[in-house]
């Protein structure tokens, strides 16, 4: 019987597949224009290079902000705008920042203020100390002790030798794998292993308070955190400072785990270890609040053109480096998808609009306060605004630089037939084209699918982004594949254009009602 089912579902896939319509010509002209005449470089270094890291509400994050409000209104897109999601809080920013051991011998290290971190009282020179500290007994035997005090932070990290490529692409047999909804062994390890994580980070988040207490009433003058990362590449963090009513702390600097590790293994053999170091950073206060780029190529149907279809990516990225591949790959790729429409003199049914997404990397705060303002339905809400019903699908970007290799469809099994017709003129660039029933997390997208719009991130080949890129200190222009992100742009200047032009929204998932 179930086998039956299996046959039966199969056949009502390819019958929808075989109605999808495709608009061939403008397929062609979205090709040629996306491959042979990108401008996909220009914008990842105005994005990148000329408006510098992009920290939520930062100087950097304006610039860039600027830079694609002023490009999206020459390219011909309409309602540009800076649009207000809710506060924030602080913005942030370094003017100075220098790190060096000066004992036992001389040696630069490589290290990076936490965002929202304050500044070291000046030019500070002090030795380094490592605690054990595993429960409040063990803060005792450090009473008086830490005054001044350079404190270093070890991670549990794996700092050994890599056996495998940083930069990878899905194999056929991954896509296959990937394609297949989880199995509930699958869902129960992954649970379990959740539960440890959020056990072992609970225990973590506590024990660090417990440190944090101390060194504050030590009024210690500079903590040095260990974080994940090898070869030079580490990942940087925030302090949580960002609030407008947050409380001063400690200075913080995250750092490359191996100059941390050189230093516990001499200060455990007994060895004195010193540290000369200044950081000088900057709050601006002046505007609390956060915003989001928002721009439309205006429908042309007079009766379709109040319903959306929309597309984006987050805006802002870590301060360690330019936040290439996190995310102004996503941002330059949607920037171009518009421009691709546009430049091909395509006139779509219904209302094209693009986002670029502010403070993705604290909470989603950006695209999670536009779907609670302008949608609902979301953080316990019930009631719907009149405007939900009017969004067709929201298609987002943020896995790195990697090519689109195929979509999550996010349990929405009623929108495979469509895709897997619209991706059938992309074959011959994608490769092994999969359709996965799977969710995915971690991005904008997550907000849009909760609220019950339809929302897809799109599965993309892994590059260096867990390897080298994500968070990193080594997230800069030459970790983009100028290649991929051109496939990406047109093969999602394709997929929105077509949601555009068809007869109906595409079919949504029954809404989760909330507890």
């Amino acid at each position: 019987m179930k086998k039956a089912l299996s046959v039966i579902a199969l056949l009502s896939v390819i019958i929808a597949s075989s109605q999808e319509k495709i608009d061939y010509k403008a397929v062609e002209k979205i090709r040629k224009e996306g491959l042979e005449n990108s401008k996909i470089e220009k914008i990842a270094f105005e994005l990148t290079d000329k408006s510098g890291p992009r920290l939520t509400n930062s100087k950097g994050y304006e610039r860039a902000a600027n830079y694609a409000i002023q490009q999206l209104r020459d390219w011909g897109l309409t309602n540009v705008r800076k649009d207000v999601w809710g506060e924030f809080g602080r913005g942030w920013e370094i003017e100075k920042s220098y790190i060096a051991m000066t004992k036992p011998y001389y040696m630069p290290l490589i290290g990076i203020p936490k965002a929202w971190s304050y500044s070291t009282e000046g030019l500070i020179k002090a030795k380094v100390y490592f605690l054990d500290i595993d429960s409040k007994k063990d803060l005792d035997k450090y009473s008086g002790k830490l005054k001044g005090g350079i404190i270093g932070k070890i991670g549990d990290f794996n700092q050994g030798p890599t056996f495998k490529p940083d930069a990878t692409r899905y194999s056929k047999e991954a896509l296959e794998q990937l394609s297949k909804p989880r199995t509930k062994e699958d869902i129960a390890k992954s649970d379990a292993s959740f539960q440890k994580r959020v056990k072992e980070w609970r225990q973590r988040v506590k024990i660090n308070r417990m440190i944090d207490s101390l060194l504050r009433k030590e009024k210690s003058a500079l903590i040095l955190q260990s974080q994940s990362g090898r070869h030079g590449t580490f990942r940087t963090g925030f302090s949580g400072g960002y609030r407008k009513n947050a409380k001063k702390s400690i200075p913080e600097m995250d750092m490359m785990p191996e100059h941390v590790n050189l230093m516990k293994r001499l200060f455990e053999s007994g060895v004195e270890v010193e540290i000369e170091a200044e950081i000088k950073t900057r709050f601006l206060d002046d505007n609390l609040n956060g915003y989001n780029v928002i721009a439309e190529i205006e429908g042309h149907d007079p009766v379709l053109k109040s319903e959306v279809v929309m597309l984006g990516a987050h805006l802002d990225s870590w301060h360690g480096a330019t936040g290439a591949t996190d995310n102004a790959s996503g941002c330059a790729v949607m920037m171009e998808a518009v421009r691709i429409i546009i430049a091909s003199g395509l006139k779509p049914k219904r209302t094209i609009r693009i986002a670029l997404w502010d403070g993705e990397e604290q909470a989603h705060y950006g695209s999670r306060n536009y779907i609670k303002n302008n949608f609902g339905n979301l953080e316990g809400e019930d009631e719907l605004k009149p405007d939900h019903g009017k969004v067709s699908a929201y298609y987002n970007i943020d896995n790195g630089t990697g090519r689109i290799r195929g979509i999550y469809l996010q349990g929405n099994e009623k929108v495979r037939p469509v895709f897997s017709k619209w991706f059938e003129p992309f074959e011959d660039i994608i490769d092994n084209t999969t359709l996965t029933i799977r969710d995915t997390g971690g991005t904008d997208h997550w907000g849009f699918d909760e609220a019950g719009i339809p929302g897809f991130q799109f599965i993309q080949d892994r590059i260096e982004y867990s390897s080298r890129t994500h968070h990193s200190n080594a997230d800069y222009y030459e970790r983009l594949v100028m290649d991929d992100l051109k496939q990406m742009a047109t093969i999602i200047a394709s997929f929105v254009y077509h949601t555009a032009q068809r007869d109906k929204l595409l079919p949504r998932k029954e809404i989760k009602k909330k507890k």
